[in-house]
């Protein structure tokens, strides 16, 4: 879910709060605070050598101790709109940053609207070779099933 998206979704119904469940079917407790919107750039080389970039809207969600807290889609809109220069790509994708109990960040794989809820359903970031094409032929050490040989110039 891209940014435009989740702030339709927010300003459709600016009285629901807003659940996180987790890849597990728990929830991060309700009384959570967004303590964060950021924007994040990652730029690296994989162990092919080639270059690439991500970008992304994380969202940092911190629980505190006062348990009758509640976010508004209303209130989330606020805190996004005071983001406008760091978030002017509208288009990138939204990440959730939890302490679970590693800090994580996690994607909105699918979402809900609940009577007075919106639901987002958060599924695991997975990694994953970039440079198959020169990695996975050169499966040639059998004592270490997958590992990249020393000569195909990754790894």
């Amino acid at each position: 879910m891209n940014v435009s998206q989740f702030l339709q979704l927010l300003r459709e119904h600016p009285e629901h709060t807003l659940t996180f469940v987790l890849s597990d079917g728990s929830t991060i407790p309700p009384h959570y605070h967004i303590t964060e919107v950021g924007h994040a750039s990652k730029t690296f080389l994989d162990c092919g050598g080639k270059g690439h970039r991500t970008e992304s809207c994380i969202l940092q969600v911190w629980i505190a101790d006062d348990t009758d807290h509640r976010l508004h889609a209303k209130k989330l809109v606020t805190i996004f709109d005071r983001a406008t220069e760091l978030i002017s790509d509208h288009e990138l994708p939204i990440e959730i940053e939890h302490e679970a109990p590693v800090l994580t960040q996690l994607t909105i794989s699918r979402h809900e609207v609940a009577a007075d809820s919106l639901v987002f359903h958060l599924s695991h970031k997975h990694t994953d070779c970039l440079a198959k094409e020169l990695c996975t032929p050169n499966f040639n050490i059998p004592a270490i099933p997958g590992t990249c040989s020393p000569a195909s110039g990754c790894c």
